[in-house]
C-alpha cells in the first residue's frame, strides 16, 4: 500500500472515531445534570413570576406568599412537593456547598440547627424570596453569609 494510500485511509478511520463519538448518547451524569439545569430553570422563573406579589403569614400563593410558601410554589411548578414550612424544608433538603449551588436550589438561613428563612438560589450570589410582612417578593443579595446555607431537593 502506498503511503497516500495509507494516510487517507488513516484519516477516514480518525473521522469515522470522531464520528462515532459525536453519536454516543450522553454519560447518565451528562443527562442527570441536564436535567437538574432544566428544572432549576424551571423553578426560578415560577419564583421570579411572583415578582411584586405580597407577603403574608402562612400565604403559600399564588395571590401572597411567605418564604416558605415561595419555596413551595416555585418547586410545585418544577414537579417536586415541599414541606410546608422553612424548617421542615431544610430537613428534607441534602445540604450542599455554596460552590455546588445551582440556580432553583434553596437557599436557607440558619441559627443553631433551625432555619428561619428560605429563598430560591437565582445565582450569582441572588436569591427570590418573600422577605417579610409589608415587603414583596422580590430579587436580593444575599445576606448574612455565616446563616446561609445552601441545599437540593430531587436531584
Amino acid at each position: 500500500m502506498s503511503f497516500p494510500t495509507l494516510r487517507r485511509l488513516l484519516l477516514v478511520l480518525a473521522a469515522a472515531a470522531i464520528a462515532s463519538t459525536l453519536l454516543v448518547a450522553p454519560s447518565p451524569a451528562a443527562a442527570s445534570t441536564s436535567a437538574l439545569v432544566a428544572r432549576g430553570t424551571k423553578i426560578v422563573a415560577a419564583a421570579q413570576a411572583q415578582k411584586g406579589k405580597p407577603y403574608k403569614y402562612g400565604a403559600r400563593g399564588p395571590s401572597a406568599f411567605d418564604c416558605s410558601g415561595l419555596a413551595g410554589f416555585a418547586y410545585a411548578k418544577g414537579g417536586i412537593k415541599l414541606p410546608r414550612t422553612a424548617q421542615a424544608q431544610y430537613r428534607a433538603a441534602r445540604k450542599i456547598t455554596k460552590a455546588a449551588a445551582r440556580p432553583g436550589d434553596l437557599v436557607f438561613w440558619v441559627t443553631g440547627r433551625r432555619a428561619y428563612h428560605v429563598a430560591v438560589y437565582a445565582g450569582a450570589g441572588q436569591v427570590w424570596h418573600a422577605p417579610k410582612p409589608g415587603d414583596r417578593v422580590k430579587l436580593a443579595k444575599i445576606w448574612n453569609w455565616k446563616q446561609v446555607r445552601f441545599a437540593r431537593v430531587g436531584g
